[in-house]
């Protein structure tokens, strides 16, 4: 019986593999028999990435990239051609927040630096689009391959203070849809584009957010959690099983969907 979830041989190239979530992903996909090529600003957090994976498997590569550099993405592409001869999937995993762009607790939305919130929302909608262009080339010349690309809760839902970061991340929700559409429409069904939108996972740019020093939760984690029907953070493997169905042939018929990965977040009223 053919397996719909295999994922042996396929070429992954992961842009802030050198994060966390993207990091546990490319682990769990390696081990699942695909190749991983780890794309991330900071050389030596690839370097240390393509370290771990490696006990794993040697189908791994290492590129430092900016994903606001169009030029550096094509030459990544490039790479990945010719090591492994295509690309099957892109995860679209870099992204984050910076202060001048989140409203803190004793300020107003008149308090919001323009220039970080530019920054924020460049990063996190002009960095899923720029790769999706690039690699989705590829994609579109094979007539086959899949975008993942990372929403959040904040394009959900109203999440206080982080406006610049809720901004990009509703944009990504759009883009997905309309991505989807386009590459489908003009190139034939094997290219599909979805993304998933996880809830709270505790992560080394937000953990001061959701956790004291000692462990325990901030206000806004104990918000947070009262507002999550399963009553804790996610982990970050709890990312890999639907990462997995929408990249695999368990969902060839899915394609311009977000799914939320948030222990019923975005289902509960707070009531």
């Amino acid at each position: 019986m053919k397996n719909l979830f295999d994922m042996k041989g396929k070429v992954v190239a992961i842009t802030g593999g050198g994060g966390v979530l993207g990091g546990t992903i490319a682990q769990s996909m390696l081990e699942a028999g695909a190749k991983i090529a780890i794309l991330d600003l900071r050389e030596e957090m690839v370097n240390q990435r393509v370290k771990e994976l490696k006990t794993i498997s040697v189908e791994v590569m290492g590129l430092t990239t900016n994903v606001l550099d169009q030029k550096l993405l094509e030459t990544n592409r490039d790479a990945i051609v010719n090591q492994w001869g295509q690309i099957d999937i892109l995860l679209n995993a870099a992204g984050g927040n910076m202060a001048g762009a989140t409203i803190g607790p004793d300020q107003t939305i008149f308090d919001l630096s323009i220039e970080a919130f530019q920054k924020v929302t460049e990063l996190n909608l002009n960095g899923s689009v720029l790769p999706s262009l690039v690699f989705g080339q590829q994609m579109a010349k094979q007539k086959h391959g899949v975008i993942i690309n990372f929403s959040s809760m904040t394009a959900q839902k109203t999440i206080t203070r982080v406006v610049g970061y809720s901004a990009a991340k509703a944009a990504i929700d759009n883009f997905t849809k309309w991505m989807a559409v386009e590459m489908a429409r003009k190139f034939g069904e094997g290219i599909r584009v979805n993304a998933i939108a996880p809830g709270f996972f505790v992560g080394d740019q937000n953990r001061r957010l959701l956790l004291n020093e000692d462990g325990s939760l901030t206000d806004r984690g104990k918000t947070i959690i009262e507002h999550t029907p399963m009553g804790r953070f996610g982990e970050a493997e709890e990312l890999n099983g639907t990462i997995q169905y929408l990249c695999s042939e368990a969902s060839r018929f899915v394609t311009g969907i977000v799914i939320p990965i948030d222990g019923g977040f975005s289902a509960f009223s707070g009531v």
